[in-house]
């Protein structure tokens, strides 16, 4: 087992930072008692799983592509082939556990050691989601109460802002430039907090996407990071760390970031403050909707206890078809297939800043990302600085020509105007990014022309 910076840290009580809410789910009275099912000798008469024998499926063979990295080459049967057949798939097509498929959470929890040096020594646990943003929601509805205020790294991912909008508590926006979350804004915030927002509670959570943030694409260096979780200990709030294109980066080699997950015991000295969101959406497949949670066991639990109640489990057929791949790879193996993905998006993010700057030179600016899939464009409109309205000019004028992209209010906590919209270069092949964008210099150009005519106008008027 991998050396760990934990073995005289501290565990933080997390259970402080539970919500009410969460003290009212119940166990389902069916799955609260599966694990009885793994007593030797025990007659279970249970759960009303359908028979296997009514299945439609005999098996299923999956071919995996001969240049994923990772295989391992030497073993006697075909390495491209995974099969589920007999009692595999029948446990595949089957009722699961709630947390997860036994060996696959193993699996995981042995990745997360390896990666992130975190010894499994009982301060953490490892819980399956439908995607890691199911996980994200649970994990919020276990710990935000009435009136608490949660910091959002700013702009943020709009899916969490989604989910967010639904629970009682007021955002706080957390801003972010090049390098990602801006800890001197941070501790600003948190400073003045008292004058600010007097009588009113500390915020309990900051949500924060580290590597190759959606929508910015940037990526919090470490030296940030360290500052991030001593203000979290001093001010008391847990992180929320979802790094879903942390295996997506393609910068310098040997520079990514450690995770905040692996670097809390040794900065703060405990144990359980971050709470780090993965997901296999980005180098496996988005449809499979696999994603995994590592925290506190306690706020593991309380994630599994909602998802028991509500869709009961993640698939066990997209978890067992992902171990068949992961336990022949191995945690080297994943890694190296990750390699492979970053280097694809390299070459797409290389070739998409080419043609943009081809036709949005003087109209755009932007910060090359060293990880994930997007670009963060600022439209440059008027001449005099003043910021334009992304939205306007997208729906207004962009789509007309037959181009779309997201406008930058989309990732605004409490919305507002924003100069900014987002592109994914993750499928666009370059004569279609090459017409994009010169659709996209036509928008901003008319935009400009405008702006230019409303200026001499309100010149016009003064003199």
């Amino acid at each position: 087992m991998a050396e760990s910076a934990s073995t005289s840290a501290a565990i933080l009580d997390i259970m402080t930072f539970f919500s009410e809410q969460s003290q009212l789910w119940r166990a389902c009275g069916i799955r609260g008692l599966f694990h009885y099912e793994d007593v030797p000798g025990m007659i279970s008469l249970l759960a009303g799983r359908p028979n296997s024998s009514t299945f439609p499926f005999e098996s299923i063979t999956m071919k995996v592509k001969p240049s994923v990295a990772g295989l391992d080459q030497t073993t006697t049967d075909d390495p491209y082939t995974i099969t589920l057949e007999n009692d595999v798939l029948n446990e595949a097509m089957q009722y699961g556990m709630t947390a997860g498929v036994g060996r696959f959470i193993k699996w995981l929890q042995e990745f997360q050691t390896h990666v992130h040096k975190r010894a499994f020594d009982g301060s953490w646990g490892v819980s399956v989601g439908s995607g890691s943003q199911d996980l994200m929601h649970k994990a919020c509805v276990s710990l935000v109460e009435k009136d608490d205020f949660v910091l959002v790294e700013t702009p943020v991912y709009s899916g969490t802002l989604g989910f967010l909008a639904a629970l009682p508590c007021s955002l706080i926006e957390a801003p972010a430039d090049a390098q990602g979350l801006n800890p001197s804004k941070l501790e600003q915030i948190l400073a003045n907090w008292e004058t600010t927002h007097p009588g009113k509670p500390y915020p309990k959570l900051l949500y924060t996407i580290p590597s190759g943030s959606n929508p910015t694409g940037a990526s919090i260096p470490e030296e940030r990071k360290i500052e991030v979780l001593k203000l979290a200990k001093k001010y008391n709030f847990l992180v929320l760390e979802d790094d879903a294109y942390a295996y997506l980066y393609y910068g310098p080699e040997g520079k990514q970031a450690r995770s905040y997950f692996a670097l809390e015991p040794e900065v703060n000295g405990e144990m359980g403050r971050v709470v780090r969101f993965d997901s296999f959406s980005k180098v496996l497949s988005s449809g499979m909707r696999l994603g995994y949670m590592t925290a506190a066991p306690q706020l593991c639990a309380a994630v599994n206890m909602i998802t028991s109640n509500t869709n009961l489990q993640p698939s066990t057929l997209t978890q067992i078809i992902a171990y068949s791949l992961l336990s022949r790879w191995g945690p080297e193996g994943f890694l190296a297939h990750c390699r492979g993905v970053a280097a694809f998006y390299r070459s797409r993010r290389d070739m998409f800043e080419r043609v943009a700057r081809k036709h949005l030179e003087g109209l755009a600016e932007w910060v090359t990302p060293v990880a994930g899939m997007f670009l963060y464009i600022k439209l440059l409109v008027h001449n005099d600085g003043r910021e334009a309205d992304s939205e306007k000019i997208v729906l207004g004028k962009a789509t007309s020509k037959g181009v779309l992209a997201v406008p930058g209010t989309a990732f605004m906590p409490l919305k507002g105007p924003s100069p900014y919209l987002r592109v994914s270069f993750s499928l666009i092949e370059e004569d279609q990014a090459d017409e994009a964008c010169r659709r996209l210099r036509e928008a901003v150009l008319e935009a400009k022309m405008e702006a230019e005519a409303e200026d001499a106008v309100g010149l016009g008027k003064k003199n």
